[in-house]
């Protein structure tokens, strides 16, 4: 190689290392340039975020820890004694059971205080069921028994009465439905309910046929009531079905107690039904409009009939005139059919708050109550559970339908968890003003307690007083030390209603029990308490005969309180038609207004304590 070509070839490379060199260069001063502006920009971002500085710590001084001062307060002392033996009560109830164990076996049966002679005392009707008809003849009692109260004492009128006629029946609903002013007697069963006319003289006649309510022959009917749903001042019929049933599918089932033997089965084998609504058409016959009045429910998922239903009640709860009814169902549910008041209803029972408990879950529902509570500020529904499951007591603000459970609050609760309610009703025992609460219990399995040691076939009445919503506690329950030993004795609960046998003007209680002997309680109160009870007769052309659905609303000093003239509540029983206001201590009564089912308000002034009072649509008040 030449002089020339080296000479070429190390400028070449010089000036390869020198571009190398000035790349590099400006790539470290792009590097630092870089770092510098993420520096740079990491600062002015933090500056610009950073969270404020923490406050100096100052020491503030706690408040004093104040302990709201609750009077402790004990129920008072009311003795009930039990009078079923003394006053000629000999009722046993048949429910049929040889050992098959068939499910309606341990679901009745019912009860009825009613006036069928109307000489002003009240009578009493017990509902029976019957052998099986495969079976052989037991010789247990096969009807149901209507006895008269004459002066405290109960005599069996039902030979030739013509109430004298078998059905395996469950429950009762009694009301004047030809507004001739006798009560007439409807009758639910496992099969073809029945209606019987009162004709008088202690006699009735079955007009099931040709009044259209005997329903159908495979249907199982549970309470009903009676109720003018349209306000055309007769009353009409509402029947609730409990599930599909028949002894064939019952046996097929095989179902177990843990452990082995034969078991009583569980509704949820069964498939629910609709409930009847029946139009009373004012010349002794009756329309179903169950269909167009929107009361057949069904299961939105599987289209099948939703409801299971053992407890009914009536109420408006809206304020807009018209009766809603309230269902209570078992493990499906609950339901409450609001009245639109153009002869058709919607269920609105999840959106109220009722159908289901706290956790969205259905509950096993039997009996059902729903009254004015706190003065006429609230309404309360109490619903009876299945065992575990505790006493419903849903709270809304009077003229609203949207429902708060507040059984935990109120105490009620915690003690009704353990216990499986039936029947169960609010009244004022002790004549404080304050409504108090009643539960009839009773297992549905005689070896429940060999599976499940904490539950009995036999449960103790449940008796709560109400001390008032300002203690911690609203509903404290009432031992045998303030009511004595005859009311808390173990029974197999079903049925439970109350009335003033004895015209001493406190409420008198009977428990009906499945497949044994009923309880009648006297209630034996010395507190020296005034009362005022109200029978009040509507004209039978704008308010029904019984008035049912009226509202009776009285003014003690500051405080105001109402009741409704209704009989249908509890369980598969009927309390008596008067209505009875405890007064506590106050010895008169400064107004006194009537509103009647058909809106018409009737002022009464001021009224005599301790007596019932007449009222009569739209006359004055008759002393009695």
């Amino acid at each position: 190689m030449s002089n020339r070509e080296n000479m070429d070839t190390e400028y070449e490379e010089d000036v390869e290392y020198r571009d190398d060199a000035i790349i590099g260069k400006a790539f470290r001063w792009s590097l630092a340039a870089i770092l510098l502006l993420v520096i740079a920009g990491g600062t002015t971002a933090y500056l610009l975020t950073r969270p404020e500085p923490e406050p100096p710590v100052r020491e503030t001084r706690l408040a004093p820890v104040k302990v709201r001062e609750v009077e402790e307060v004990q129920p008072p002392k009311v003795t009930f004694t039990d009078i079923t033996d003394d006053s000629g009560i000999a009722f046993y109830h048949n429910n049929g059971a040889t050992g098959e164990k068939l499910l309606p076996e341990t679901m009745g049966g019912g009860m009825a205080f009613l006036d069928f002679d109307s000489d002003g005392d009240q009578d009493l009707l017990l509902v029976n069921s019957q052998d099986w008809p495969d079976d052989e003849p037991s010789g247990r009692t096969t009807t149901s028994v209507l006895y008269r109260n004459d002066g405290g004492r109960f005599n069996d009128v039902t030979e030739g009465s013509g109430l004298d006629a078998s059905c395996y029946g469950m429950g009762a609903a009694v009301g004047d439905y030809d507004n001739d002013g006798k009560v007439d007697i409807f009758l639910t069963a496992v099969g073809e309910n029945h209606l019987f006319h009162n004709l008088g003289d202690g006699r009735f006649e079955d007009v099931t046929a040709t009044a259209g309510v005997g329903g159908e022959a495979d249907r199982w009917s549970t309470s009903a009531g009676w109720f003018d749903y349209d306000i055309d001042g007769d009353l009409d019929l509402f029947v609730c079905n409990y599930v599909q049933w028949s002894k064939a599918y019952d046996i097929s089932q095989k179902f177990q107690l843990v452990g082995g033997g034969r078991a009583y089965g569980r509704p949820q084998n069964f498939e629910g039904t609709f409930p009847y609504l029946y139009r009373n058409e004012g010349d002794g016959t009756f329309t179903d409009v169950s269909d167009q009045a929107g009361v057949q429910l069904r299961n939105p998922a599987t289209g099948v009939p939703l409801q299971k239903s053992l407890g009914l009640a009536f109420c408006d709860l809206d304020e807009n005139g018209t009766l809603d009814v309230l269902i209570a169902n078992d493990t499906v549910q609950n339901v409450l059919l609001r009245n639109n008041g153009d002869g058709t209803f919607n269920d609105i029972g999840a959106l109220s708050g009722i159908a289901f408990d706290a956790q969205g879950n259905a509950r096993g529902a039997m009996g059902i109550d729903v009254t004015t509570v706190r003065g006429q500020k609230a309404m309360a529904v109490a619903i009876g559970n299945f065992s575990n499951e505790m006493t419903a007591f849903y709270v809304t603000r009077a003229g609203r339908t949207q429902f708060v459970d507040e059984a935990i609050s109120t105490g009620l609760g915690p003690n009704t968890r353990l216990q499986l309610t039936f029947g169960l009703f609010y009244f004022d025992y002790d004549l404080d003003t304050r409504l108090d609460l009643l539960c009839a219990n009773g297992h549905l399995e005689e070896d429940i307690n060999r599976v499940q040691p904490s539950q009995h076939y036999e449960q103790p009445p449940q008796l709560f007083w109400n001390a008032g919503p300002q203690y911690g506690t609203e509903f404290l329950p009432v031992s045998s030390r303030h009511c004595g030993e005859d009311l808390l004795k173990p029974m197999v609960g079903r049925g439970a209603g109350f009335a003033d046998i004895d015209n001493d003007g406190d409420l008198d209680v009977l428990i009906t029990s499945s497949g044994r002997k009923p309880r009648l309680l006297r209630n034996d109160l010395d507190l020296g308490h005034h009362w005022i009870r109200f029978h009040l007769v509507g004209d039978g052309s704008n308010c029904n005969r019984d008035a049912i659905g009226s509202w009776i609303e009285l003014t003690l000093g500051d405080q105001t309180y109402r009741k409704q003239v209704m009989p249908t509540r509890s369980y598969l029983s009927q309390v008596e038609l008067p209505v009875s206001f405890g007064l506590g201590e106050a010895d008169e009564v400064s107004e006194v207004r009537v509103h009647w089912c058909d809106g018409t308000v009737q002022e009464l002034g001021s009224l005599p304590v301790d007596q019932l009072h007449r009222v009569t649509y739209p006359a004055v008040s008759e002393e009695t």
